[in-house]
């Protein structure tokens, strides 16, 4: 494996592992996969010789950074791949400098995963596209 991470306009890459992971693996909607916010966001891919294997989407309000539609291929999942993709978030957030938090809404199966990443849950669960969700922070 030769895997990169980096920014990409290729949205039509990022959208098809998203509906690969979340619509075909988990059973969200089209719908509520596909929003209005895929213009407005950077996207970064994960690359493995060439073909794409991750991806991560990162918005920005005020001095927030949000990561969101973070997926990984069955194929690359136990890699240390997911990890990457947040600390490559996190590396793109430390590069604006107006950035002072990142926030991110975890699937509550994966909040040991991002805690591993220096996040911190608050808040109550609440419902995203029929799964169980926490939101979480982390200072920049």
């Amino acid at each position: 494996m030769s895997i990169t991470i980096h920014e990409t306009d290729d949205i039509a890459a990022c959208i098809a592992l998203r509906m690969a992971v979340f619509v075909d693996e988990q059973g969200i909607s089209v719908e509520e996969e596909i929003d209005d916010l895929d213009d407005a966001a950077v996207h970064l891919i994960a690359m493995d010789d060439g073909r794409p294997v991750g991806t991560a989407r990162l918005l920005f309000s005020g001095e927030t950074g949000k990561i969101g539609r973070v997926c990984v291929l069955q194929s690359h999942r136990g890699t240390g791949l997911g990890a990457e993709l947040i600390e490559a978030s996190i590396a793109y957030f430390r590069s604006r400098k107006n950035l002072k938090r990142a926030y991110l809404s975890a699937q509550v199966y994966a909040i040991p995963f991002y805690e591993k990443a220096g996040f911190a849950a608050y808040g109550a669960p609440y419902d995203d596209a029929g799964i169980p969700h926490r939101d979480m922070e982390r200072v920049l």
